[in-house]
């Protein structure tokens, strides 16, 4: 097992497998927390605060580290970790790690000092004691950037040498935090326990890549320089990433102070819905784009243009295969989804309905979501940030807009509606802008199988809708066993005819996932090694 913590993947199948299979547990683990929580808390007052309170330390770590790590770090530290001397890149972690720890210190102290000037600009709409929680909850949080900070920075020593288990398995860790803070500390110390369970899974998280990255090597040393030549390249690079990913966070931040000025409840079904739907685009769209990225920017330095938009065309075409029966369910089983996920405790069936409804406006956009992070890697693989990041901004305006013209016709469904429309016009801009630069999308391979899986799935949609009726006779729908026998069968039952109408329709990525699935999970030779894990060409 430590053999396998601690390998080197080589190619990336097998990197794209351990990312993908590692999300799914993350996201399974989420799904576990977000029951916890419905479960204790409902969709109330109380995680109305805890949701919002994530706002302001979360835009400060996605701006400080998210962006720059992407950007900047990884590809800094990777190349210099290339050459025979090793120390300039175990510098470069060093300084980056002790820059960015100081200025948190600084930057978070200020936050947690001066929340109760700004808590009632992220939550218009909460007064007295909920909008004290913001202030309380928001404190403590403050602690996360640091933490998550020197996380990241260890984590991306992690991903730079390719050893993507333990890096993979943070995000577990966290959630478990989040539980234990759910079930063991609240009982304790009160309803602030949830906040001290969100510095728990950061302490988490952070220890396991700590703990990897030693293995790997590391060692920290104070080093403090501002003008080292390759932490200001570093800072360079990661500018355009941080604009991007500023937009992104802005629009969250402006999407929750819509929802604070709602019912009470609001906020959280917004986001249990939101952490729902993330589900399929976590397994399929961020690791089919992680996984391709290396061969885009191989195929752009060889300037091979055709092999480029081959890998693009034919990555987004097994997204789409893929996403297809995902989108049919979450809107076909929403109701059965949500009450099987989040249904027991306090988690009444107006907060169901609620959830549910919003979750069906998310899910129209699952498609649009799943492939976006795919495209944009095909322009970063291109030297090219500033599509993706005009791109983003527009969308993310007019989501803004739509927002403040949905929200009170239609409540936390028209916030989501607002969300699936940024994401699709993001999607129509950099497909446009895509096709003008590549001079086409294989478009004589990509309409038929558009056609060929909307066919299907167009036939899945009615057999899960017609099961849906009688088999609500057959399983007692006031238990949880019968509402998931319910949606569990007709889900399986259109998956399978989906599946067949593919094959028998010879949509050929069908045909290559399949192939695929057999090969690597079937085979003898693709047991792991005595090297920890196998290389899978």
């Amino acid at each position: 097992m430590l053999k396998i913590f601690h390998s080197s993947y080589k190619t990336v199948t097998a990197a794209a497998i351990m990312l993908s299979g590692a999300s799914l547990i993350s996201r399974l683990v989420g799904i576990v927390r977000d029951r916890v929580l419905a479960h204790n808390f409902g969709a109330g007052p109380i995680m109305d605060a805890y949701y919002t309170a994530f706002k302001v330390p979360d835009l400060i770590y996605n701006l400080l580290i998210v962006g720059a790590l992407t950007a900047g770090f990884i590809p800094t530290f990777t190349k210099l970790f290339q050459s025979d001397d090793k120390n300039p890149a175990w510098k470069l972690a060093n300084n980056l790690l002790n820059i960015l720890a100081i200025g948190l210190i600084v930057l978070c102290g200020i936050g947690a000092l001066t929340v109760p000037y700004f808590a009632h600009f992220i939550a218009p709409g909460f007064t007295g004691e909920n909008l004290a929680r913001v202030i309380n909850y928001t404190r403590i949080m403050f602690l996360s950037p640091l933490i998550l900070g020197v996380s990241m920075i260890t984590g991306g020593i992690l991903q730079s040498l390719r050893r993507f288990t333990l890096y993979s398995f943070a995000p577990v860790f966290y959630n478990f935090g989040i539980i234990v803070g759910a079930v063991g500390l609240v009982p304790i110390i009160g309803d602030i326990g949830l906040a001290w369970g969100v510095i728990l899974g950061a302490a988490l998280h952070c220890a396991l890549q700590i703990y990897g990255a030693s293995h790997a090597g590391y060692r920290w040393k104070f080093w403090f320089d501002l003008k080292d030549a390759n932490t200001r390249l570093m800072g360079k690079l990661m500018v355009p990433r941080t604009l991007g990913v500023a937009a992104t966070q802005i629009s969250q931040v402006a999407f929750t102070m819509i929802a604070t000025l709602l019912p009470i409840g609001s906020v959280a079904v917004f986001n249990y819905a939101n952490n729902l739907q993330g589900l399929p685009i976590g397994i399929i769209g961020i690791p089919f784009a992680l996984a391709v990225f290396p061969l885009l920017s191989e195929a752009v330095a060889k300037n091979d243009d055709r092999q480029f938009i081959a890998y693009v065309s034919g990555t987004a075409r097994k997204i789409i295969l893929l996403i297809v029966p995902f989108t049919i369910l979450f809107l076909l089983l929403r109701a059965q989804i949500v009450r099987v996920v989040l249904g027991s405790g306090s988690f009444d069936w107006t907060a169901t309905i609620s959830t549910a409804d919003t979750l069906a406006f998310f899910a129209l956009g699952m498609l649009a979501q799943s492939l976006i992070p795919l495209l944009a890697r095909a322009f970063y693989a291109l030297s090219d940030t500033k599509t993706p990041f005009i791109a983003g901004v527009i969308a993310e305006l007019i989501g803004i807009i739509f927002a403040l013209l949905l929200y009170k016709r239609l409540g936390t469904p028209g916030l989501a509606l607002a969300t699936t429309i940024a994401a699709t016009l993001n999607l129509i801009f950099l497909t446009a802008s895509f096709r003008h630069l590549a001079k086409g999308l294989e478009e004589k391979i990509l309409l038929p199988m558009l056609f060929k899986t909307s066919v299907a799935g167009l036939i899945m949609a009615v057999v899960v809708q017609y099961l849906k009726t009688p088999l609500a006779k057959i399983f007692n729908q006031d238990y949880f066993w019968g509402i998931f026998g319910q949606g569990a069968v007709a889900g399986i039952v259109g998956v399978a005819v989906y599946a067949l109408l593919c094959y028998i329709l010879r949509i050929q990525e069908f045909v290559e996932i399949a192939g695929s699935l057999r090969k690597r999970f079937l085979k003898a030779e693709n047991i792991p090694t005595s090297e920890g894990i196998t290389l899978i060409e």
